[in-house]
């Protein structure tokens, strides 16, 4: 329930609650100075460092810097303003922003989905809502291109894992240009100072940082907001000490004449320094990223208010010091700082840089954790740190990785200029892919005309193709850090991502025929011994592979048999009353089930409750409804299981998100026992028999089955895909974790059954 919703049941004035959604959304725009703009906020610390490098540094007369700064303002103001502030923020996917929500949208509403598992009843989800104005024959157009086209549907998943690999880069980027060129200020007062000392210093700061992602950044996040709220009134305030000192006509520089000046008077050289202007704008696409943990009003105030304002009054101040200081080019944010406030400017900058990197680390370990979900990375240990804050997570085993790549850079590179080049270019490249998918999303899922969608595309994508190519002409002096970042991390993901759909293919290809299962009669041809056995697999419908081949080498199973599925919808977060849905396969004598947990891809696929008692609460609610004849059944077409209907109850309140849901589910695992125990005192049940024998398979036991199969290229197949599958593919699979860890699989209750895939 939201504040507002609280309120209205309180019964408060209408004006009261007008007072209270007002202080709401600026409580909210407080909070997300710590948690969205940190990044965005420290950039002034080398911005025009990095922008005046190279040649440039030839050129340091007023014009120049008053055509960089104009620059910085424009490029400012229509990109981080105007583009994402006003227009891409209002893209969100339920809620939450990024390259993967805007991609989530227009697989809703053009079924690109990579989720090879989908079902028609996804689309019924309260989040999976599609419906809105018209469809235009643009759209329409659009979506009949991407449906006749697959390998244009494969094509935009490349582009959206380029975005999300720059992004990843960008993770290892920020810690060590922002910690590096804040404490690199310390020089300016410790002269004798080596640089090795300085490089040592800001490593110190990385391993800490590093080190105390475990605790989970809730428990340091009360000091975030303070610290950029701080740290954006001290650079705003000395941007005006400086204006009025130094060069109180720099807003002259305004004037987007001072660009054109600027270029014609420095030709190539000052186009090619265009890749540190960008880096101004360098955390908007964080800010876009965090949208889930905020709302979209309160960002938006938070920017338009307050940081927006500060930071370029900080770049007018900084330019106009420089414009009478042009020795100073180099070290020019810590020099227009005054003597008097220098060391406390300096303690709140190492502070904000440390706030700026643990934001985008953060969202880093929320990239792969949707990657993850999204079968496009391999399985890794995800700890959710909070147990008030959903979605604050950490991932052990990249938090590590990055920590090594923020090392490797800081001792490798020392110079934040060559760590600049390679931060705009994957600064830029995010922004273009985000643009890009705006411009599709226009079209599919706001029904605009492809004029306007075109319009945006070519302004915003000219200005973003333009940095892009100007840091390319960088690569050779940092620029291949994040391209080679990228290159790896897309490598492991599109291979990863093809494996899992080769191999749900072979699942697919090889399921057990229901005809045969059900000329074997309610026995199966084998013992049934008491207990419940859960196989899990992939499908959603039929019976795995897995199940065939386990009863052919040990003729026995369980008296009863419930298949579970878990998979990923396309949708940021499954409510828990979508969270389960039971159904009945084949006849009733046969005793089995399906259960399909569904998850969001911003859901935590983690079984840490109690999910056996859970799962047999529901199926006994499913008996129970179907005896009684209140449950709804639908007839579903599920390939060989022919005309049989299969009938489907979406379980109530069966999963955990908190400690009352637990209760509650708990306590109605206990009612049923204590019925059933009653039953057997007093000869009579409230309970179906086929319910009462499943309460006694569940006190014999429960047992895990999942499948360990190995892939393995055919024979037939390419040089390429046997590499592919037979060594990176098997490597991945060999390191990442079991699906018995991700699952949470009480190893005292667990079989495993090995299979080899042919794909």
């Amino acid at each position: 329930m939201n504040p507002s919703e609280e309120i209205l049941e309180q019964g408060i004035s209408q004006q009261n609650l007008r007072k209270a959604s007002c202080m709401t959304v600026v409580t909210l725009a407080y909070q997300s100075l710590g948690v969205v703009y940190g990044d965005l906020s420290t950039s002034p610390l080398y911005v025009y460092k990095t922008t005046f490098s190279g040649k440039l540094s030839l050129h340091e007369n007023d014009e120049e810097i008053y055509g960089v700064f104009s620059f910085i303002f424009w490029t400012f103001t229509l990109i981080a303003l105007i583009k994402y502030i006003l227009i891409v923020m209002s893209a969100d996917d339920n809620g939450e922003g990024g390259t993967f929500a805007l991609y989530s949208l227009l697989c809703r509403h053009a079924r690109l989905s990579i989720l090879p598992n989908q079902q028609a009843a996804d689309e019924k989800l309260s989040g999976y809502v599609t419906h809105g104005s018209m469809e235009t024959w643009q759209s329409s157009a659009l979506k009949s291109f991407f449906e006749k086209h697959p390998i244009f549907r494969k094509g935009l998943l490349i582009f959206v894992l380029l975005g999300t690999c720059m992004a990843i880069g960008d993770g290892v980027l920020t810690p060590t240009i922002s910690v590096l060129s804040a404490v690199s200020g310390v020089k300016l007062k410790i002269t004798a100072l080596h640089e090795n000392y300085v490089v040592l210093i800001s490593c110190v700061i990385i391993v800490g940082l590093f080190s105390l992602q475990h605790h989970g950044t809730h428990r340091v996040a009360f000091m975030f907001a303070p610290i950029v709220a701080a740290w954006l009134l001290c650079i705003s305030s000395i941007g005006i000490y400086n204006i009025f000192r130094w060069n109180p006509h720099i807003f002259h520089a305004l004037s987007p004449v001072y660009m054109l000046k600027f270029l014609k008077s420095t030709c190539t050289e000052g186009w090619i320094s265009l890749g540190g202007v960008v880096l101004s704008i360098t955390g908007v696409e964080t800010m876009f990223a965090d949208l889930g943990h905020f709302s979209s009003l309160s960002i938006r105030v938070a920017f338009t208010f307050l940081v927006y304002p500060c930071l370029i009054l900080a770049y007018m101040g900084e330019a106009a010091f420089l414009s009478k200081h042009h020795e100073d080019i180099q070290r020019s944010f810590y020099k227009s700082i005054p003597e008097a406030v220098f060391w406390p400017v300096f303690i709140v900058a190492t502070f904000a840089a440390v706030v700026g990197s643990q934001a985008v680390i953060s969202a880093t370990f929320s990239i792969i954790s949707q990657c993850c979900a999204l079968n496009c990375f391999p399985f890794v240990k995800i700890i959710h740190t909070s147990s008030k804050i959903y979605g604050q997570i950490y991932i052990p085993e990249v938090n590590w990785i990055l920590m090594c790549l923020c090392l490797a850079v800081t001792i490798g590179l020392r110079d934040t200029n060559m760590m600049g080049h390679a931060y705009g270019l994957a600064v830029t490249t995010v922004m273009f892919v985000t643009t890009c998918l705006m411009a599709l999303v226009m079209i599919i899922v706001w029904k605009q005309r492809i004029a306007i969608s075109v319009a945006f595309l070519v302004f915003f994508g000219s200005m973003e193709l333009l940095y892009i190519w100007a840091s390319v002409y960088k690569v050779p002096e940092g620029g291949w850090i994040p391209l080679a970042i990228s290159f790896i991390f897309m490598t492991i993901m599109y291979i990863w991502n093809y494996g899992m759909t080769k191999k749900h293919e072979f699942d697919v290809e090889n399921k057990v025929s229901m005809n045969r299962i059900l000329s074997l009669g309610p026995s199966l041809g084998m013992v049934r011994v008491s207990g419940i056995g859960l196989i899990y697999t992939n499908l959603v419908s039929g019976v795995p592979a897995v199940f065939g081949h386990f009863v052919t080498n040990l003729p026995a199973f369980h008296q009863v048999l419930v298949f579970v599925c878990v998979k990923s919808i396309q949708v940021p977060y499954i409510s828990e009353k979508d969270r389960l849905v039971i159904s009945r396969v084949g006849p009733k004598e046969y005793c089995m089930f399906r259960c399909i947990v569904r998850y969001g891809y911003k859901d935590l696929q983690q079984e840490n409750y109690d999910f056996e008692n859970r799962l047999v609460s529901g199926i006994v609610q499913f008996v129970e409804a179907e005896e009684d004849g209140t449950l709804k059944l639908t007839s579903l077409s599920c390939g060989e299981m022919g005309n049989l209907d299969i009938q489907n109850f979406d379980a109530q309140d069966l999963t955990l998100t908190n400690s009352k849901c637990k209760n509650n589910m708990e306590q109605s695992c206990c009612d049923i026992l204590e019925a059933k125990t009653s039953m057997e005192h007093l000869g009579s049940s409230p309970l179906k028999d086929e319910s009462l024998q499943i309460l006694r398979a569940k006190e014999s036991g429960v047992t895990f089955i999942l499948s360990h199969s190995y892939a393995k290229a055919k024979k037939s197949s390419s040089i390429l895909k046997k590499f592919a599958i037979n060594v990176v593919y098997a490597f991945l699979s060999k390191n990442c974790r079991e699906p018995d860890v991700v699952l949470n699989v009480p190893h005292t209750s667990l079989l495993e059954v090995g299979m080899t895939c042919y794909v």
